[in-house]
């Protein structure tokens, strides 16, 4: 079989930052452990599978480990893709997904896709969480999938090292660390999720549906501005719309190639 492969970095304007994800049309889905064989050949944070046409497409995303049920900017990338390879011209696209329809639509250089809010309730902060992250937390969030850590200042969350063998051990698969932001940002992030294969995700939309009802709430405004803090970088306009983020931001092409398998 061959395949098509895009590789994008997104969430940034710029090659080289933001998330780099490959995506690849197919026209019927590989099995399951031939697409899981080849998102770890990739070896990206994501690697998206997309069959359709006509603006309605199934998609499926994996990381290098695992099936993952939502991935912001591997979404965003195979919008890029659809939007500006393979259906030139038009403006909005759907994907189906195991986290339902996902709406993306074109607006000059950026893409805003809407996704489900993904609401954390305040838990006990896990022993072997704090002692992971070095760093007392001023509160933990959780939900089915991620703890959220409410750390005390940007410098915090930039510098933090933390524990990743002690992470992967974690109830929850991912931790997000966050912290109030400075200058041009209501808040900073960054995200870690080694039981899936990828120790710190440069870039996470998945994360910020969860991250911006929590900043929403806290700093009484639904319209955010938030960076991931990684060694990559990237920035998003966060939206909350009830129970609905809408995640804004730009794409890159980096690869275009030829697969096969």
């Amino acid at each position: 079989m061959r395949s098509r492969i895009f590789t994008l970095d997104a969430f940034s304007h710029r090659a080289f930052a933001g998330n780099p994800a490959a995506v690849m049309p197919l026209e019927a889905f590989a099995p399951d452990a031939l697409l899981q064989a080849i998102a770890a050949e990739n070896n990206l944070s994501e690697t998206a599978f997309l069959v359709g046409g006509d603006g309605q497409y199934q998609l499926r995303w994996f990381t290098p480990r695992v099936e993952v049920p939502l991935c912001g900017h591997a979404t965003l990338a195979s919008a890029a893709v659809v939007l500006e390879k393979l259906e030139p011209g038009r403006t909005e696209v759907t994907f189906h997904t195991a986290s339902g329809a996902l709406r993306v639509t074109r607006a000059a250089h950026r893409y805003i896709m809407d996704f489900p809010a993904r609401p954390t309730h305040r838990v006990e902060p896990p022993a072997a969480l704090v002692r992971a992250l070095g760093v007392p937390p001023l509160e933990v969030r959780a939900d089915a999938i991620n703890y959220l850590a409410v750390l005390p200042d940007e410098q915090t969350v930039r510098s933090l090292a933390p524990d990743i063998a002690a992470i992967a051990a974690l109830e929850l698969p991912g931790v997000i660390v966050t912290a109030r932001g400075s200058g041009p940002y209501d808040c900073v992030s960054r995200y870690f999720t080694p039981a899936r294969g990828v120790d710190e995700d440069p870039v996470t939309g998945s994360a910020h549906c969860a991250l911006a009802p929590y900043w929403a709430e806290t700093l009484g405004k639904t319209h955010l501005r938030a960076y991931q803090a990684s060694r990559r970088g990237g920035e998003l306009h966060c939206r909350v719309r009830g129970t609905r983020v809408e995640l804004e931001g730009e794409c890159v092409f980096y690869l275009e190639g030829i697969v096969q398998f």
